[in-house]
């Protein structure tokens, strides 16, 4: 009887998961999409390219500001508002994005008024979707998270490649039309979450944990840490890997785009799936300290290799051995602090998010000392896949600790 109710509750949870991965698919493009469509704001528009580059930082740090503001008000209004409030939020920013720029006296203004409000809908899609999903009643958590971690992979590939053939066969003026089909897509996958069935992290006669308490937790700041270096050994690399492609191949900036990150996302979302289908086997914490002595490995291969072509099957030997980094550290954080709430899982998306913003840029600076040697910006960038291999060890240890008491 109780395997019939679970297999039943479960089912009755399928929409909710499902949408979970239209979520983070919605969040792929939100951070892909417009940087498409730098040059054509330029040429369209007139605004200067070193303007422009400037709103893919504007989405990334108010995506930052929404995970730690989130922490006050998501809990206060629930789950499903704020889960609704987010698709809401990236299918206006999209609609705008085809109006404000053609309406106000500065296009520029206008586009970052639109990058301003879909990324309050990437923050908190980022910070709720994995909450969401580790509500939900599933066999495995661990393998469930890697797998809707997975979908942000597909989707960044996606969106890439779609727009790269529809622009092709359409012409990239017709970039509105798209940019109104992802609002869409946005406006009925929050619409799919008005219906669906949304669980809680915490159990009934349970409480989640003070911050404070949580800051005290030496476990927490480790998981911190590890999220921090998940970030930036992904986008560290990943940001690189189109350059990498065109200057190193001799290729167009399209078939940079297709052989650079794209190859880059699939094997990251190769990895999570695989990970999400045969985890049940595999001990997390030993799948991901193999994952990061790989990431050594590819990093080493990139900035040492003597040819640009092993160099770039460096980046995708990376992009596979990233993947479980980010699901995983949120898999042992659910695991070792199962009271840590919506608190623990915002503050480890803003870890995440400032080692994605910090990654690439530490990348950049040493590169730029060195004489704008990538090289050897690659080569600095080691260090963030070997703090996380280093002390997967102890917390391991910690985790077992924690278990005891």
């Amino acid at each position: 009887m109780g395997d019939f109710m679970r297999e039943n509750l479960q089912k009755n949870y399928t929409k909710t998961i499902f949408a979970c991965f239209a979520g983070y698919v919605i969040q792929a493009i939100i951070n892909n999409y417009v940087p498409l469509l730098f040059l054509t704001f330029q040429d369209t528009y007139h605004i200067p390219l070193s303007k422009i580059t400037l709103l893919a930082t504007f989405n990334f740090l108010l995506q930052l500001l929404v995970d730690l503001v989130s922490i006050s008000f998501v809990d206060r209004i629930g789950y499903r508002a704020s889960i609704i409030l987010a698709h809401m939020c990236s299918a206006a920013g999209f609609v705008c994005l085809t109006i404000l720029p053609d309406i106000l006296p500065d296009p520029f203004t206008g586009i970052l008024i639109s990058v301003m409000i879909y990324a309050v809908g990437g923050g908190l899609i980022e910070v709720l979707v994995s909450p969401i999903m580790e509500a939900c009643p599933t066999d495995n958590k661990k393998t469930a998270m890697s797998l809707l971690h997975s979908f942000y992979c597909w989707g960044q590939a996606g969106v890439v490649l779609f727009s790269t053939i529809y622009f092709h066969f359409a012409g990239v003026g017709r970039w509105k039309d798209l940019a109104i089909a992802w609002a869409v897509f946005s406006l009925v996958n929050g619409l799919v979450f008005l219906r669906a069935p949304i669980g809680t992290l915490i159990h009934e006669g349970e409480s989640s944990m003070p911050i404070g308490e949580l800051f005290r937790s030496r476990l927490f700041w480790i998981l911190l840490l590890f999220m921090v270096c998940a970030g930036a050994s992904e986008l560290g690399v990943s940001q690189w890997a189109s350059t990498f492609a065109e200057q190193g191949l001799g290729v167009t900036k399209a078939i940079g785009d297709l052989a650079g990150p794209m190859f880059f996302a699939i094997l990251m979302g190769g990895a999570r799936t695989f990970y999400g289908k045969f985890g049940e086997k595999i001990a997390l914490e030993k799948f991901m300290a193999g994952s990061a002595l790989l990431c050594v490995i590819s990093y080493l291969l990139i900035s040492l290799a003597p040819h640009p072509l092993v160099s770039l099957l460096g980046f995708g030997l990376c992009g596979l051995s990233v993947g479980i980094m980010w699901p995983g550290t949120f898999s042992i954080a659910s695991a070792a602090i199962p009271t840590g709430g919506t608190a623990l899982f915002a503050l480890l998306a803003l870890a995440g998010d400032l080692g994605c913003s910090g990654g690439p840029s530490v990348v950049g600076m040493v590169s730029s000392l060195a004489g704008d040697n990538l090289h050897i910006g690659i080569l600095i960038g080691t260090v963030f896949p070997a703090i996380l291999f280093a002390g997967l060890f102890p917390t391991r240890k910690k985790k077992k600790a924690a278990g005891r008491h």
